[in-house]
């Protein structure tokens, strides 16, 4: 509008200027006026991961029932859904995002999954969904707005709290605690931890600051979902 309006009052003066000069005068030369342009295509992030969440419920309830012990493990042990959190939280443009797009993501994946069990394998439904759709709305987007913030700044604060969302992979993992019975698992849970702490931040300090951090942040963590546990239980 305003570009609009500019390049008006620059063909008005042009205009003015040829006629006081008289028919001797040079004609006026004619200006453009590019007016900036804005690329208002976005992804539809919000309606994306409501569309995966249920996907990965749904996944995540049959690898539970497959007999499969690996793939049991990857749907129940955190390190899977952590990373899920922190990818997704890690990629958004801001932190109200990351908590908007992680709180949508979880709260359809934890519907799906005890939908799956009531409706598709007669489980009937689980009280538990309640307790995870609390959590949807507090302790996972919190954790994915903690690390939108973490992997663009430099300090011991973001490593500690990258180090901290690696700490419940591994605490909540099979790594520390059964890793021959859970090998993949195991697995899992390193590589997890490794690339919250150690890929994920964009600075060398913060990525230090994680991996120095990592191990008194397993066993805060530990105890947090000792508590948690006993919540649920």
């Amino acid at each position: 509008m305003l570009a609009g309006a500019s390049g008006a009052l620059v063909h008005v003066l042009a205009g003015r200027s040829g006629a006081a000069g008289g028919s001797n005068s040079r004609p006026p030369r004619r200006i453009t006026v590019v007016q900036p342009t804005r690329n208002r295509a976005r992804t539809p992030a919000l309606p994306v991961c409501a569309g995966l969440g249920p996907v990965a419920g749904a996944l995540a309830k049959a690898a539970d029932e497959s007999g499969l012990r690996w793939a049991a493990d990857l749907g129940s042990y955190p390190a899977a859904w952590v990373l899920a959190v922190a990818l997704l939280g890690g990629a958004a443009p801001t932190v109200r995002v990351a908590a908007a797009r992680t709180a949508v993501f979880f709260a359809a994946m934890s519907v799906a999954y005890y939908a799956w069990a009531a409706l598709v394998l007669g489980f009937g439904w689980n009280r538990l969904l309640v307790a995870w759709l609390l959590l949807s709305a507090t302790a996972v987007p919190a954790v994915a707005a903690a690390v939108q913030w973490a992997t663009r700044r430099p300090g011991p604060l973001p490593g500690a709290l990258l180090a901290g969302a690696a700490g419940i992979v591994l605490a909540g993992g099979a790594v520390l605690t059964d890793a021959a019975a859970h090998p993949v698992q195991a697995v899992a849970d390193v590589v997890a931890a490794a690339l919250l702490a150690a890929v994920l931040p964009r600075d060398g300090r913060t990525r230090l600051w994680a991996v120095v951090l990592l191990a008194p942040a397993t066993w805060l963590a530990g105890r947090g979902l000792a508590v948690l546990a006993a919540l649920l239980g």
